[in-house]
């Protein structure tokens, strides 16, 4: 039925989804010539209108240029707008981020399906455009492709209504032929925020609206295929190919298609050939010793599908890339290619800092990149279907793909954590059946020809109900080729059927074995697990290590991939990632947007350090005589890489080598290394082989030489030779106030009224600008206020900053060393003892040892350690510690041990909420020195290393910060060594402590040493 005038009625109207928009059809691309088919050149039959448009803003329906559609109607003083890009992002409208409640909480008292009425914001949109001359003949048809606007829209062409439609994260097309005039046409499009589909787009994301994705127009030729369906499975024996081709025409012609299907090395592998009849034509094939497609070795055919009339002349050509696999569950397990799969996983947003959801193709490129740099081999589209551009790349480079529709409705039956479905929508509400199943079939019929995507997910967060069990049996029912998620029914097992997998999020690995140990009937996926909000991903290893215990473990998804941060100016013009509340938007989840594994500026944050090592497919477990490498790809061998192995000397290398292994997949070798014999390790101290598998060739994802897996073994040849100490005489003045002790070059002075080291001076140079002083704090994380660690453990804030000197004692006064200890009591408790002793050598060395005796009944300590400041112009680092990336006692498996540089301010990292950060465990030695490579050094034995953070702020500065900009200028470096920090956790940040194993009982004894000299 024809529709000629619209109503702003359908916004509320959960029927009413999509007025005059064209039937979902497959995302492939076509040509009028094999030559350009197979340049995959632009498409002469699509014309662009990305750029600028005309552009109103209206807060409501009722403020809105009612008329703007019209041909006479005058818009010249009108604002210019970006197309693609969001209305919010270009200066319009309200920032807003909200994770699970509605956004107008608080304001509307509303109830789906209505809407707010006060605030709906309206963007007007106007295109002139004049239609190429190629696209102009009367033949042919245009039409035009929305390929996102959020959330709801309508169309109009010269002033005639042409649709509407919702659905933010699918293509809408409609066609424009009947609306078209020769030489300038009017294009109208009215955007609104609020809709019956906004009540489906309660995803934890920025409240974005506009039209932020590509706008075109095109045309067909006279046969034409609309719709395509290649099916690219496997036989029973997984070698043979079965590929099935079903094609649709825009009209019901006379026609005939053949079909060459070409391997990666050009080579024709088969040819069809068939007639359409009723518009349809079915072609089929066996391809004998296929390449199979995996995420470790993505081979792609082409298929070169030629469309011609009866007397034989050439009308389109279509190339479509398939992947021959298959994915399916056998005894339970998910299988691909007859191999038990894991997926290393990541839920990904579209975001770029600048643009929110807009992403360009160097974005994906970067994204995708990164993935397959960082050992990662799947991608969930949280929570939305992505651009097509995306599909091809995972396609491409080799990532499995969770394809989640656009549906989260979480504010409809989660409040403040707790499970109150009385009005969840859609759940078992007949009326919002079709509106649900649109969204699952628009995303099925664009994305269902990508090899990549092994699984459709039902959407997420949305409860359960009649509505997603029907979503799921349609996605079986119409693709059986593939799997289908849906987490939800987790909080309803009586739609347990709606999902093939027990999908969870945020279970804790003690739950996670609970259920595979308790005769489980699915396969288990994490759709999301390790919350990496801010300083976060600790004790990641104990999800990683079901993978090889449990057959029904298959993996997880970190959530998520990257920080939706924005970027903002200070009030004094400096830019800086903002996050919820820093543009006055309420309601708000604030920095809750910030749980990525990458920064929002597209720069790798130190947790990805952790995810490369844990998710790496080659194991490599050096000993002294060789290593161990596991292979635990499905498929491919060693064969692509090198193993390069070192042999390295208190961080020095004195050997290197490079050999080819040959391991096939699914098995282990020792494979024999000859350096520990062939270069002795006579002399004493700390020994490391570093082991490394690099490609030995460039790939689409990195140049030749990258490093996908890493290995170490670390051991000490002992030093039977006796301790010596420095030579040389000091000499100990007791003053009233001051112990001052001197040698040849070198000073140390202690005060009895400070109750502290206050001066260590080499060749008078001052070190010590603030005296050391125990540090029982850090600045909280993301995780640590989610677990309100501030409530539960404050005390040990306040004694970080009120010890009390009870005892100064001397010792051990001889000419060549001397003895200060402090002796301290804290404000936490009475019984607590805290003592610092400080033996001073010849040498001018400075060996400190701290000592913590606890009592029972106290909150766990964040930290026990010892900080002082030295002058800022002490900022270069020179580590020999485990690294290069900032590691914490719960997240250290991917660092290693070897000797590295960096800047104090290099430490403090990219959260955007400044929280603690840069600590380095595992320190044996680390150089702070100025532009003249003067300063101190600090060392600790390789049998008890110490951890040390070395940083332009003190842990109270960026306690007290809330956004980077709020950190004060800097003038010193502070040095926190420390016997023991806590680890950083990450099962979620809303409750879930530190693993007990890395949390510091209060009740036990604790100490360590270092060392401070000159440099």
């Amino acid at each position: 039925m024809t529709i000629h005038t619209p109503s702003l009625d359908w916004l509320t109207d959960v029927t009413k989804f999509a007025v005059h928009r064209l039937p979902a059809y497959s995302d492939h691309k076509y040509y009028a010539t094999l030559q350009e088919a197979e340049r995959q050149a632009d498409m002469v039959w699509r014309h662009s209108l990305n750029g600028s448009w005309k552009f109103n803003y209206a807060t409501n329906p009722s403020s809105r240029p009612v008329e703007f559609h019209a041909p006479d109607f005058e818009y010249g003083g009108w604002s210019d707008i970006q197309v693609p890009g969001h209305i919010q992002t270009q200066g319009f409208g309200q920032m807003q981020y909200v994770n699970t409640m509605y956004p107008w909480d608080g304001h509307s008292d509303v109830r789906p399906p209505h809407i707010p009425e006060d605030h709906n914001p309206v963007g007007s949109y106007i295109k002139s455009f004049v239609l190429p001359e190629h696209m102009a003949s009367d033949a042919q048809p245009v039409f035009i492709s929305f390929q996102g606007v959020e959330s709801a829209f309508y169309v109009w062409l010269n002033g005639q209504f042409v649709g509407y439609s919702e659905d933010s994260f699918t293509p809408s097309d409609f066609e424009l032929t009947p609306f078209l005039q020769a030489g300038e046409n009017k294009l109208a499009v009215e955007v609104y925020q609020r809709s019956t589909g906004a009540w489906l787009e309660d995803q934890d994301f920025w409240r974005f609206s506009g039209i932020f994705r590509d706008v075109y127009l095109y045309t067909i030729p006279s046969v034409h295929v609309r719709d395509l369906h290649a099916k690219a499975g496997l036989d029973a024996s997984y070698t043979q190919g079965l590929l099935e081709l079903e094609l649709t025409l825009e009209k019901a012609v006379a026609a005939y298609a053949t079909v060459n299907v070409k391997d990666a090395a050009d080579q024709i592998v088969a040819s069809l050939k068939a007639d359409f009849a009723d518009g349809k034509a079915s072609l089929s094939a066996t391809l004998d010793q296929v390449q199979r497609w995996s995420a470790e070795k993505p081979y792609l055919y082409t298929l070169f599908i030629q469309i011609y009339e009866p007397d034989g002349t050439l009308i389109e050509v279509i190339p479509q890339k398939v992947g021959f696999r298959k994915f399916e569950l056998i005894n339970k397990v998910m299988h691909l290619n007859g191999k038990r799969i894991v997926f290393k996983g990541v839920n990904r947003h579209e975001f770029n800092a600048r643009t929110g959801r807009a992403i360009s193709r160097e974005d994906m490129l970067w994204d995708i990149r990164t993935l397959k740099q960082n050992n990662m081999n799947a991608v969930r589209t949280s929570h939305y279907p992505n651009q097509t551009l995306w599909y091809e790349l995972c396609d491409e480079y080799g990532v499995y793909v969770i394809d989640e529709m656009n549906l989260e409705t979480h504010g409809s039956w989660q409040k403040l954590g707790a499970v109150e479905p009385s009005w969840n929508i859609p759940g078992n509400l007949p009326e919002w059946q079709d509106i649900v199943m649109d969204r699952a079939i628009s995303m099925l019929e664009r994305d269902k020809n990508h090899a990549s995507i092994l699984i459709w997910s039902c959407g997420n967060e949305s409860y359960a109900g009649e509505v997603l069990r029907n979503v799921a049996n349609y996605f079986r029912a119409t693709d059986p080729s593939r799997l289908v998620h849906y987490e939800g029914v987790f909080h309803n097992r009586t739609y347990d059927d709606a999902s093939d997998m027990e999908s969870r999020m945020y279970a804790k690995p003690a739950d996670i074995e609970q259920y595979l140990n308790d005769n489980p009937q699915k396969p288990y996926i994490s759709c999301e697990y390790m919350h990496a909000m801010g300083n976060s991903v600790g004790g990641m290893h104990k999800y990683t290590e079901l993978e090889n215990k449990y057959e029904l473990y298959q993996g997880g998804f970190i959530w998520d991939y990257i920080d939706q941060a924005v970027m903002k100016k200070d009030r004094y013009g400096r830019e800086y990632l903002a996050f919820g509340g820093d543009f006055d938007d309420r309601a708000t989840d604030y920095g809750f947007c910030t749980d990525g594994i990458v920064y929002a500026d597209r720069k790798v944050s130190p947790k990805m350090q952790e995810v490369k090592f844990l998710y790496q497919n080659l194991k490599l477990t050096p000993d002294r005589t060789g290593v161990k490498i596991r292979n635990e790809n499905l498929f491919e061998g060693t064969d692509e890489y090198e193993l390069v192995y070192s042999l390295l000397h208190e961080g020095h290398e004195i050997a290197r080598n490079v050999i080819q292994v040959d391991v096939a997949a699914q098995t282990e070798a020792h494979i024999p290394l000859t350096l520990v014999d062939t270069v002795g390790v006579d002399a004493p101290g700390e020994y490391v082989i570093h082991t490394s598998l690099v490609l030995k060739e460039a790939t689409l994802w990195a140049e030749a030489g990258y490093e996908v897996a890493f290995g170490q073994y670390i051991f000490i040849v002992e030093d039977t030779r006796p301790q010596t100490v420095p030579a040389g005489s000091i000499r100990v003045v007791h003053g009233d106030v001051n112990i001052g002790v001197h040698g040849a070059d070198f000073s140390a002075m202690f005060s009895k009224g400070a109750g502290n080291l206050t001066s260590l001076r080499y060749a008078g140079r001052e070190m010590i600008a603030i005296p050391p002083a125990p540090l029982f704090w850090r600045a909280t994380t993301d995780n640590d206020r989610g677990v309100a660690l501030g409530f539960e453990a404050g005390g040990w804030f306040a004694a970080s900053l009120t010890r009390k000197c009870v005892e100064i004692e001397v010792t051990e006064e001889q000419t060549d060393r001397v003895t200060v200890t402090f002796r301290y009591t804290l404000s936490i408790h009475a019984d607590v003892r805290v003592a610092v002793a400080y033996t001073v050598f010849a040498d001018g060395s400075l060996k400190v040892k701290s000592t913590y005796e606890g009592v029972s009944g106290l909150p766990n300590l964040p930290i026990f350690a010892l900080s002082f400041k030295v002058p800022a112009d002490y900022r270069h680092l020179d580590w020999y510690a485990m690294g290069p990336e900032e590691n914490y006692i719960d997240r250290a498996f991917g660092a290693r041990l070897g000797v590295f540089c960096n800047e104090a301010a290099d430490n403090v990292s990219g959260y955007v909420v400044p929280q603690e950060s840069g600590n380095r465990t595992g320190v044996r030695r680390v150089d702070i020195t100025d532009d003249s490579q003067r300063g101190i050094r600090i060392t600790a034995p390789a049998t008890a290393p110490v951890e040390c953070n070395i940083s332009p702020y003190t842990a109270f500065e960026l306690e007290s910060a809330y956004h980077q900009y709020e950190l004060p200028n800097v003038y010193y470096t502070v040095v926190t060594v420390a016997g023991k920090q806590m680890g950083v956790g990450g099962d979620d940040s809303w409750g879930a402590p530190v693993h007990e194993e890395y949390q510091i009982a209060a009740d036990q004894k604790l100490e360590f040493e270092f060392t401070v000299q000159r440099v």
